[in-house]
């Protein structure tokens, strides 16, 4: 059944997989903004006393610098964030795409150390991407994110099935499923194509703060351009 959080999260896969690294600068720093506050949050009651303002004021003050701060670090760390990102696709692709495929036929020790050998590999390649090819990275990943909702692989039920379950099986899926691919190539396609024409720059950088990111060429681009 199609709830209003579930046709969100459909909605927002589909914008996530078709324009998601155009406007992933907006997350990463809210992101960083909410981790911050919180920070700032929790570390208020230990100046509690020592600064002579009443607690409600130093509360949130604590939470405005925290958020600010760490807005403005995640900001700043794009690229590291994206290496982050690149980690964990690569790392999920190595431990449920590839690993599978050599350990099939192995069991007990040597079959774990196959899945787990696969998936510190792919976690290794997924990060040298990042920081090489970030753009590339950060488009491949926002497609398969988006991908997983859009396509309804990944539901609320699933998330609430692995927290209840203190487990990652109910977020696994199957990757080759027809409508998971087709999302996944068209967005993937979609922005490359988008940043290959132009638009993204054009249109994206219209807003405050994303032309930093999406004006920026990959590694390898830059070296060819200069």
């Amino acid at each position: 059944m199609l709830t209003p959080l579930n046709g969100g999260l459909v909605l927002g896969g589909l914008l996530l997989a078709f324009v998601g690294a155009a406007v992933s600068v907006y997350a990463v720093t809210l992101t960083g903004l909410l981790v911050g506050a919180g920070a700032g949050f929790l570390f208020a009651p230990n100046v509690v006393g020592l600064v002579a303002v009443d607690g409600a004021v130093l509360t949130a003050g604590a939470v405005a610098v925290g958020g600010l701060l760490g807005g403005f670090l995640a900001y700043a760390g794009l690229s590291f964030a994206v290496l982050g990102i690149g980690g964990v696709v690569g790392g999920f692709a190595g431990r449920f795409a590839v690993g599978p495929m050599y350990a099939a036929d192995a069991a007990g020790f040597e079959g774990t150390a196959l899945l787990v050998g696969a998936t510190l590999a792919g976690v290794a390649v997924g990060a040298l991407f990042g920081f090489v090819l970030t753009r590339t990275t950060l488009v491949a990943a926002s497609a398969l994110i988006g991908a997983a909702f859009a396509s309804r692989s990944l539901t609320p039920a699933n998330f609430e099935a692995a927290a209840a379950e203190t487990t990652v099986e109910p977020l696994l899926f199957d990757l080759s499923a027809p409508a998971f691919l087709a999302v996944f190539v068209l967005g993937t396609l979609s922005q490359l194509g988008l940043f290959r024409f132009g638009y993204v720059t054009k249109l994206v950088g219209l807003l405050p703060g994303a032309r930093r990111w999406t004006a920026d060429d990959d590694r390898g681009g830059d070296a060819e351009g200069a």
